[in-house]
């Protein structure tokens, strides 16, 4: 059968549009989330761009969008901001966190 999503696609979910809400990353067959350690303003771009947004993005932390549940899959992940997708960007080793789903990363995207 094949799968609904390849390895390191994001999707937002829970906002009020797709543009924004919690970020989450398909891998090995699971939708996950992100943790906010070292989230930053660069990490918001790269979602948005992967996403094909063009504006300025937004982060917003502390769980915004509620909650997720499931895996919590990425850790202490180090954009520069120029990457093309969340996965070209360094990170923890897959599901492997001290974190808590209250440390569910969001984003809001702007522009086309």
């Amino acid at each position: 059968p094949s799968s609904p999503a390849a390895d390191g696609v994001v999707r937002l979910v829970g906002g009020d549009g797709p543009w924004e809400g919690r970020v989450e990353v398909f891998h090995r067959g699971d939708w996950g989330t992100v943790c906010d350690d070292r989230w930053s303003q660069q990490h918001a771009d790269v979602v948005c761009r992967q996403l094909g947004y063009r504006g300025r993005a937004e982060v917003l932390l502390g769980g915004a969008f509620g909650q997720g549940v499931g895996p919590i899959l990425l850790d202490d992940v180090h954009c520069q901001g120029s990457e093309a997708s969340l996965l070209d960007c360094p990170h923890g080793i897959w599901g492997r966190t001290d974190c808590s789903h209250s440390e569910d990363v969001a984003v809001r995207c702007r522009g086309p």
